[in-house]
Order: C-alpha cells, then sequence, then structure tokens
C-alpha cells in the first residue's frame, strides 16, 4: 500500500516547480533506494539554501573545506616518507589513494563547502529556474576563494610542521608537487574534467544514500579514484602544489597559476554538464513526457 502512495505521487506530479518539489519526499519503508526525482528535489533543496546564506557564512564554511582538505595530501607526504623504500612502490600508491579521500571525508560529512563539489549541485536550481545565474557565480567565487585561501593556510602550516615532526621530508613535497604541474595544459583541463565529473557524481550519491556509513563509502570511492589516477582537483591540488612551494623544493607560482585556471575551468565544465546538466535533464523529461 505504501509503495503504491509513493508511486502514485511520482505519476501524478504536475511538470510544474510545485509539482516536482512534491517528489522530495523519501519513502524509506517503502523503497530500498530513494527515486531519482527524490535525488535531484534534496539536493536541489539543499543547494536553494546554500544559495541564500549570507557572504560571511558561505565563506568561513568554504575556509573549513579548504583547510580540511588538505589533510589527504598531506597524510600521503606522510605515508611516502615513513615507507619509500620499505615496501613497493605500487603499494604505496595505491596507500596514498585511500589516504587522498581522509580530507574530503573530513569536508563532506561536515557539511562545509567546496567548490568541486557545488559546480554541479549549485546548478540544479538554476537549471530550474529557481535561483539566477548571478546567485550561482556569487556562491561559486566565495566558495573558490575561500577554498585556495583555506587550502594555503594548511600548506604553509603543513610544510613547516611535518619536516619539524621528522615525518614529512621536504623531497617528497616537491615530487607531489611535480606530479601536478608538470603535465601540459590540455592534460590539465581533460584531467580536471574527469575529477569534476567524479565530484559531482560523489555530490550526486552521497545524497542518494540515506546512512552516514554508505556516504562515507561513496566519498571514499570516488575521491580514492581521483587520487589513484593523479587527476587534477583545483582545491586538493592546490595543496599538494603549495607544500612543495612553500618547502622550496618543487613549482613556482607560475606553474602553479597555470595548474589553477585549468583545473577550476576542467572541475567546472566536469561537474556541470557530465552530472548536473544529464542527471537533471533525464529526471525531469520522466515527469514532463
Amino acid at each position: 500500500m505504501g509503495l503504491d502512495s509513493s508511486r502514485t505521487q511520482r505519476e501524478t506530479a504536475k511538470p510544474s516547480e510545485d509539482g516536482h518539489r512534491s517528489l522530495r519526499r523519501d519513502f524509506p519503508l517503502e523503497e530500498a533506494q530513494k527515486n531519482y526525482h527524490t535525488i535531484l528535489e534534496q539536493q536541489t533543496a539543499r543547494a536553494e539554501e546554500e544559495l541564500r546564506r549570507p557572504v560571511l557564512a558561505l565563506f568561513l564554511s568554504g575556509l573549513t573545506a579548504g583547510l580540511d582538505v588538505g589533510f589527504g595530501p598531506f597524510a600521503m607526504a606522510v605515508n611516502t616518507t615513513l615507507f619509500k623504500g620499505t615496501l613497493p612502490d605500487p603499494l604505496i600508491t595505491l596507500l596514498n589513494a585511500n589516504l587522498y579521500s581522509v580530507g574530503f571525508i573530513f569536508v563532506v560529512l561536515g557539511y562545509s563547502a567546496l567548490f568541486t563539489e557545488q559546480t554541479a549541485s549549485a546548478v540544479q536550481p538554476v537549471l530550474s529556474r529557481r535561483a539566477s545565474v548571478g546567485s550561482l557565480f556569487r556562491l561559486w567565487a566565495i566558495v573558490l576563494t575561500a577554498n585556495i585561501l583555506g587550502a594555503a593556510l594548511f600548506s604553509s602550516f603543513a610544510a613547516v610542521l611535518g619536516p619539524a615532526l621528522n615525518v614529512v621530508e621536504p623531497r617528497v613535497l616537491g615530487e607531489i608537487a611535480h606530479r601536478m604541474v608538470a603535465k601540459p595544459w590540455w592534460v590539465m583541463l581533460l584531467s580536471g574534467v574527469a575529477a569534476g565529473w567524479l565530484m559531482g557524481l560523489l555530490a550526486w550519491l552521497v545524497t542518494a544514500a540515506r546512512d552516514t556509513t554508505s556516504q562515507l563509502i561513496c566519498v571514499w570511492l570516488t575521491t580514492m579514484l581521483i587520487g589513484l589516477c593523479g587527476m587534477h582537483h583545483s582545491i586538493a591540488g592546490t595543496v599538494e602544489i603549495l607544500m612543495g612551494l612553500f618547502a622550496g623544493v618543487s613549482a613556482t607560482a607560475s606553474g602553479y597559476l597555470t595548474f589553477l585556471v585549468w583545473s577550476v575551468l576542467g572541475n567546472a565544465l566536469g561537474g556541470v554538464f557530465f552530472v548536473a546538466g544529464l542527471k537533471y535533464s533525464h529526471v525531469r523529461k520522466s515527469v514532463e513526457d
């Protein structure tokens, strides 16, 4: 009887914004998984709330995300320093990919504002005409600026603390930074697209999950793949590069700026087109048609 009611709600929903909003309700006792209508509307509702937040609140949330995401690259540097020459290189690479996820778990489960997560989810209210393009660009600008500042602050801290604790060799920071800046611009762009695509999927899957354990697994799987492949994530990559730059062992300011431009553009394209646009279109068409 309950399953019939949830199906009826979807089948009778009118192709209007009020009709779409009515599909936000979840039926956990009646359906094993959230319906894609529910996922889209819940993600859109949260994005609307973020778009309405005051500038200072958004900035502080973004600053927190930039700081917290740095623990992943820092853990990679510690792991490489401690086990280089002891463990096989492929095993160290695999461990580093898993450690890369740590910062993202802190950020996503802590509900901090991360630019690459917002690129996809924050577009949904604009596509449904519940928010303006101007409000979207406002959100992106504030969050991206705060993320970069937070990442830079963490990098300066880690570049001093790691060697001081004898758990990070400056040489390792240089190797991690070099991996990000050594690629040509078009590789950075395409790699950024793939990373943005995965981050958009992360946002969708976290909304689809009903419990914290499931959300943690979704964050770990998607970001572990980014770390394993060495994809260019604009914020985590900022930490990777600036730790080496601040340690004085690798990278230059111009190299970092080149990375930042192409990774931000790629992340935005991947999240907006491959996740937000496609998910929105197929869900909305299933009601309108």
